[in-house]
């Protein structure tokens, strides 16, 4: 019996809704692996109760009274830090970009709380579950308050502002993904002189709101790609919700509704693998944070026709999975810890 307490996955709730309170706990403690160990109605009671309860998980709304959870999870990632899912409602555009700051103050990921309003949503309830196990295994660090200020310097490419038609940035990214391209895409000017693609996998509905973050934060255009758009200098694509994305010959990004390949679409494998055959060596692959392998044959394609590959570093990444799949193949050129990635990119792309 002492076995299996110490196994649970203990979990503070906090939210200032009763009956979400009431339907995530009864959600979780179905399950014989998780146990709700309390409810916090507010930002600041989940402050006040982290040191001393010292949960495994929380799960964090967002618009609360007393203290948002946006700054709950500054302050509870500054001081205690502790694996954060944010559960938060898709249609809540008025808080979105506190949802991604969350995510860039330390919080690891979203989850739609729409779908759990529905009582039997089956579906729904499992995925939290399967959610809560996978970030139980997380290794979380501090984030001290006075890091959370955003670093704007871009990165000095001493590159004409004429456009490269040559070259592109390919990107695949999944947990911790937000908070990574963040980094990466706020050092890059606004005459970068290429386009950027992107998958980053992502709770569906969340994906506006996470370019309309990256935009405010971001010097170069960030924007989610649309069927036949011409790839311009200066400007990330991020593929859209439910999609194959591809680039073709000729630039052009180019949306599809095939199945999901490995399990995923938006796949990373795709896009890469489609802007190795149309630009060869001129394209700089990243594989970051994120669980499973998309990319790596993605990146190996890229590396094969000899374009240039960058995967981010143990140390920096949220979950290692994704970028350990590309390096154990040895299709890697550099492993870079996160904040030197985008120089990087900019030394590559000259």
């Amino acid at each position: 019996m002492e076995r299996g307490v110490k196994a649970m996955i203990r979990v503070l709730v906090v939210d200032d809704s009763p009956l979400m309170c009431k339907i995530l706990t009864n959600i979780m403690n179905c399950d014989s692996q998780i146990l709700v160990t309390a409810v916090a109605n507010n930002g600041k009671e989940a402050v006040e109760l982290v040191p001393r309860l010292k949960p495994d998980i929380i799960t964090m709304d967002i618009d609360m009274p007393v203290m948002d959870g946006f700054e709950a999870t500054k302050q509870i990632m500054a001081s205690h830090p502790t694996p954060i899912l944010v559960v938060s409602s898709k249609a809540f555009k008025v808080g979105m970009e506190k949802v991604f700051k969350a995510i860039s103050s330390g919080a690891l990921d979203v989850i739609d709380k729409s779908d759990l309003e529905l009582v039997g949503d089956k579906k729904s309830g499992e995925a939290l579950i399967a959610k809560i196990k996978f970030l139980n295994g997380v290794r979380v660090t501090h984030q001290p308050i006075a890091k959370l200020r955003y670093e704007r310097s871009a990165v000095d490419l001493k590159a004409p502002r004429k456009r490269v038609s040559d070259k592109i940035v390919a990107m695949v990214a999944s947990t911790g993904g937000p908070q990574a391209l963040l980094e990466i895409l706020k050092r890059l000017p606004e005459d970068f002189p290429c386009g950027i693609v992107i998958v980053q996998h992502i709770t569906s509905g969340f994906l506006a709101g996470l370019v309309d973050w990256l935009t405010k934060e971001c010097r170069i255009k960030v924007k989610i790609g649309e069927d036949s758009e011409e790839i311009r200098p200066g400007v990330a694509y991020i593929a859209p919700d439910n999609v194959q994305m591809r680039v073709e010959d000729g630039g052009r990004i180019k949306l599809s509704n095939e199945p999901p390949y490995g399990g995923h679409r938006p796949s990373g494998d795709v896009l890469l693998e489609s802007v190795a055959r149309s630009y060869g060596k001129g394209v700089v692959g990243t594989i970051l944070t994120g669980m499973g392998r998309d990319g790596a044959m993605g990146i190996k394609a890229i590396k094969q026709l000899h374009g240039k590959t960058i995967a981010q570093d143990e140390d920096s990444c949220v979950v290692f999975g994704m970028p350990n799949a590309a390096i154990e193949m040895n299709v890697i050129d550099k492993v870079l810890p996160l904040e030197r990635i985008a120089e990087e990119i900019g030394l590559m792309v000259r």
